[in-house]
């Protein structure tokens, strides 16, 4: 049985290390990765089937494959306190020279990266030909991705889904930060989505609602669902409704925090909201 408190403290970490890290360097994604922090924490957490000891094949382990590469501020904090990297290497983030870049990338072999990520649209490509590997290798583990929902306005995404359910890729779960916002604007104003659970049903995917998408509980039943509609035949989309920048007040409901980092005051303030729960880095 999970440990709700402890995932609560650990996401409450998460939050003060991506305020922390985007404020050192004045650079990074805030919004974003403070939204999909709880998600993140309860794959990684409780979830997924992993080794820390790290290898870019994969076999006989889940696999995870950040597609909207630009919330590396919760994706390289939950793998370092997840054990694939010292914690005290954060305070390197996008540093030059250094392993944590702004978006992933894999030249310098960081643990847990086994994409470079962050040109939107391709990381769903990724996750259904290493789904597809795994069925060839008969290695029964599953195939994670996570994708921002303004990511879905790029054409290859439908190309991937039409590709997954026409090969019956039933490995693979494919999860939507469904937080309606970008960096331009509301979706609906951007270029608006329209029905998400109609169109991934109609490309052949099994669809589950998470409403509550930054409540743990409500993660852990919604993921522990997903993983009980693979092996039957089709590829499953987790519509995970969340709220960018949750945690901090003043950067949740807008998205104008989407790529901008906080000043002094700021950084204050959202760290009064979120004591430190397991130490900072």
């Amino acid at each position: 049985m999970a440990d709700i408190q402890y995932l609560k403290d650990f996401s409450q970490q998460i939050r003060r290390d991506i305020l922390r890290m985007v404020h050192a360097v004045q650079s990074g994604h805030p919004g974003g990765s403070l939204g999909c922090n709880e998600f993140l924490t309860v794959l990684y957490q409780e979830i997924m089937n992993y080794s820390t000891d790290f290898k870019m094949d994969g076999h006989d382990e889940d696999l995870f494959f950040l597609s909207n590469g630009h919330i590396t501020p919760a994706y390289y904090s939950i793998l370092a306190r997840s054990g694939f990297f010292p914690v005290s290497e954060l305070s390197s983030f996008r540093k030059l020279n250094t392993r944590l870049q702004g978006h992933p990338t894999t030249h310098d072999h960081l643990p847990g990266i086994r994409i470079a990520s962050g040109s939107l649209g391709q990381g769903m490509s990724v996750a259904v030909g290493a789904a597809l590997a795994k069925k060839l290798n008969n290695d029964s583990k599953l195939v994670y991705s996570l994708h921002g929902d303004g990511e879905l306005q790029e054409g290859q995404i439908w190309e991937a889904a039409m590709f997954a359910a026409a090969k019956k890729v039933d490995n693979y779960i494919a999860t939507v930060d469904y937080n309606k916002k970008q960096i331009d604007g509301a979706t609906d104003d951007v270029v608006a989505l329209g029905d998400l659970r109609a169109k991934f049903e109609a490309f052949g995917f099994i669809v589950i609602d998470i409403f509550k998408g930054n409540d743990i509980e409500s993660i852990i039943n919604g993921m522990n669902e997903a993983k009980s509609q693979t092996g039957k035949g089709k590829p499953v989309c987790v519509l995970l409704h969340t709220e960018m920048g949750n945690g901090v007040d003043f950067m949740m409901h807008t998205h104008a925090w989407h790529g901008k980092p906080p000043g002094d005051a700021q950084l204050a303030s959202g760290l009064a909201q979120n004591p430190e729960t397991l130490g900072d880095y």
